[in-house]
């Protein structure tokens, strides 16, 4: 079913399985369909949806009711009609009660999360300064009695600090209503800190084996991240059998594991490479 091929780098399947070597290894994988011509669920739609009340597949009983449309009160042409999609209503400043968060008031929370004087000292994924990298912003629970308003929970990542800092601010008055921060808790990573990982690797001695791996699978060579698609989340130490020495402080540190895959092509397994993002460092595991 499989047939795997050594190469210079590890081994290539053809098929859904990608096996792990010393470096990234490049997986050709043929999608069923168009899955693959683009790197989004759009890209496995199979075509148009039959017309609603057409009942039959298209071209069965093509010629039934015809010269007898007038018979049926011109069924046939109604059934193809075009379908029309409605516009979306338009979005206000402001939601009403749990309604998500609109794109002005998750702009607003950000802003007002990032207001106190503390952030001065704290640092994003690329080591700017008084900017702590934002990881996310949700509608905070309503406090009883007062469900009316309108609360937002931001969480932001200090690399200064390695610490996760989660603040709740009241979109009516602009007030921070809370802080807290913690140590050792690490969500879900964000898609600027999974770029600045793939950044990390390619810019590492063993991104070398991405670039061989690309090469190999388009003919071109990889110039720039852009070329890549890539997707992710945080390496979680507690899940690991083995893990290597300079991965022993993950969990304290902020790290993350990536996969990759030429943007509509060949996948490249890059799992075995481990991103320290608090370090700046690239480790290769198994």
């Amino acid at each position: 079913m499989y047939e795997i091929v050594r190469r210079h780098l590890g081994k290539v399947v053809a098929g859904a399985a990608m096996a792990v070597t010393g470096t990234a290894v490049a997986v050709a994988i043929s999608l069923p369909g168009t899955a693959g011509a683009e790197d989004t669920p759009a890209g496995r739609a199979a075509g148009p949806a039959a017309a609603p009340g057409t009942g039959a597949p298209s071209g069965a009983r093509g010629t039934e009711g015809a010269g007898g449309a007038e018979g049926t009160g011109g069924r046939g042409a109604a059934a193809l009609a075009p379908a029309t999609v409605a516009p979306a209503a338009a979005e206000g400043d402001r939601g009403i009660g749990t309604d998500p968060l609109t794109d002005a008031e998750l702009d607003r929370a950000r802003t007002l999360a990032l207001g106190p004087a503390d952030t001065a000292a704290r640092q994003d994924v690329d080591g700017d300064r008084g900017r702590p990298q934002h990881l996310g912003t949700e509608l905070a629970d309503p406090v009883p009695g007062r469900e009316g308003d309108r609360r937002a929970q931001v969480r932001f990542y200090d690399y200064a600090r390695d610490e996760l800092v989660t603040r709740t601010v009241d979109l009516a008055t602009g007030k921070v209503v809370s802080t807290a921060t913690s140590r050792g808790v690490q969500p879900s990573a964000h898609p600027e800190e999974l770029r600045a990982a793939l950044d990390l690797i390619l810019a590492s001695p063993l991104g070398k084996g991405v670039e061989e791996d690309f090469r190999d699978a388009t003919g071109t060579e990889l110039k720039s991240a852009d070329q890549l698609w890539f997707n992710g989340d945080v390496y979680r130490v507690h899940r690991e059998r083995n893990v290597p020495e300079a991965l022993s402080r993950c969990g304290e540190h902020r790290c993350v594991r990536l996969v990759t895959k030429v943007r509509n092509g060949a996948w490249i397994d890059t799992r075995n490479l481990i991103v320290d993002l608090s370090a700046k460092n690239v480790v290769r595991v198994g």
